[in-house]
């Protein structure tokens, strides 16, 4: 490989494409090209859409590998990048037909695409980590990776607060598609990026390349969808996408902050098709899920934390998985940096940095004058045998509190309500299944947790 710069070669080049070629044809098709790379014999040019990169490949290859091999040496192959996002520089790459030591390639014959999926390959099934928050989301998941556009949830929509792990489930499911079927052409994009893209292409008068490009995907994982709010040309744009993947029977994984319902300013034809398949919320993690995030963590990191510290960091990083990450991290930073031992003031001192570390100690007796209130119900019913519907509610509420934010185990919770353990299971299991539908119970629920952490 020449030490020359590869502009100047590359220039050279184009002194030799010009003459045998007419003004139109050179200034249409090679005067827009640049050099991006040239590695290891390798020469990349940046092309503006795939359409040019078959039209160059179907009409002038053989005069092109002439010229590329005459100044940049017979053993340099060619490559196009197509960008899909000129602030990431986030692209598909096109290896030429043309090879080494074979000046005139053979014409029509089809480009193998070095497809670029985007994912975050760290995200996978196996490090997302189960619990009662997010089973239905990480159970359809498994479903949809094993037979992604063939099952009854398409699209799939996961929605929950920042932070729950929707992108990692995303982004998981995609890795697992690729796992099982390595030819799969899988692209995560987020929803700035692509109104991003259609604004570039709307600039460039591309969009039926735009299209075409999208309309080729397997599966397409769309991440903060929300953003589309308000942007009509961008939503026009992906419903055209949207109904073309649908009946492809190609895979479509939607990602939002809230419910399909509760995002503005977004087309009806839109929010209508984003229900078709299986809605999915991932909600705040729980008590257990937050303390096998952690452990699981602690297990990929090779960190040793007592129970009681595992514990304390559970009970009050509690907003997201992100503030389990954040403690963790910070907390092995300080120990690596400041060469200590990671104690409980060490966890209290970057839990202070990080959350809003709990203080007050809720015991039942707060819980069931809490709900008690709320529920216009007494604590004699609640406590009694009564079976009227908004006392079996607020006896239900009562004990979902109490497993939430006491350390409480379900037989000392069942004392407290005068209820076997039996009992206590059966209801925490209800809540959580009325809690997936019923948006004014979760919402009771929200609140009140609320108002007992003040």
């Amino acid at each position: 490989m020449s030490l020359t710069n590869p502009h100047i070669l590359w220039q050279q080049c184009t002194d030799l494409l010009r003459p045998n070629m007419s003004a139109i044809a050179f200034n249409t098709w090679f005067a827009p090209l640049e050099v991006i790379d040239y590695t290891d014999d390798v020469l990349v040019l940046r092309v503006k859409s795939q359409f040019v990169v078959e039209y160059i490949e179907e009409n002038y290859i053989d005069i092109l590998s002439r010229a590329i091999r005459r100044v940049f040496g017979e053993k340099t192959r060619l490559e196009y990048r197509v960008l899909i996002d000129s602030t990431s520089g986030a692209g598909v790459t096109y290896p030429s037909t043309t090879r080494p030591q074979s000046p005139v390639a053979t014409m029509g014959q089809p480009m193998e695409t070095q497809w670029d999926s985007q994912l975050n390959r760290q995200y996978t099934l196996d490090s997302f980590i189960a619990g009662e928050s997010n089973r239905l989301a990480r159970t359809a998941a498994i479903a949809i990776a094993k037979d992604p556009g063939r099952t009854a949830f398409n699209p799939f929509f996961i929605y929950g607060g920042s932070g729950v792990g929707k992108t990692h489930l995303a982004n998981a499911i995609g890795n697992e598609i690729l796992a099982l079927n390595p030819t799969s052409r899988v692209l995560y994009v987020s929803a700035n990026t692509f109104k991003l893209q259609y604004q570039q292409a709307a600039i460039q008068k591309n969009i039926p390349d735009f299209l075409l490009f999208y309309q080729s995907v397997d599966v397409l994982i769309m991440d903060d969808i929300q953003f589309f709010s308000g942007l009509k040309g961008t939503q026009d744009t992906f419903f055209h996408i949207f109904e073309y993947l649908i009946q492809s029977h190609k895979q479509l994984i939607l990602t939002s902050d809230r419910t399909p319902l509760q995002i503005h300013d977004v087309q009806e034809r839109l929010l209508t098709r984003f229900k078709w398949g299986l809605p999915a919320e991932i909600k705040r993690p729980d008590y257990e899920l937050r303390r096998d995030i952690l452990r699981y963590k602690m297990h990929c990191n090779g960190i040793q934390l007592s129970d009681d510290i595992v514990d304390y960091i559970a009970q009050n990083a509690c907003q997201n998985v992100r503030d389990i990450e954040g403690v963790l991290a910070s907390l092995v930073a300080h120990a690596t940096l400041l060469n200590v031992e990671i104690d409980k003031q060490l966890v209290q001192q970057v839990l202070n940095q990080i959350v809003e570390v709990e203080t007050k100690q809720i015991r039942m007796a707060d819980i069931i004058g809490t709900v008690c209130e709320h529920s216009d119900v007494t604590e004699k019913a609640v406590l009694g045998q009564s079976r009227q519907k908004e006392v079996v509610r607020a006896r239900q509420l009562i004990i979902h509190l109490a497993k939430r934010l006491t350390d409480q185990s379900l037989t000392e919770i069942g004392k407290s309500v005068k209820r076997s353990h039996a009992t206590v299971l059966h209801a925490l299991n209800t809540m959580s299944s009325q809690m997936e539908y019923d948006t004014v119970l979760r919402h009771d629920a929200e609140l009140l947790e609320n108002t007992l952490r003040k």
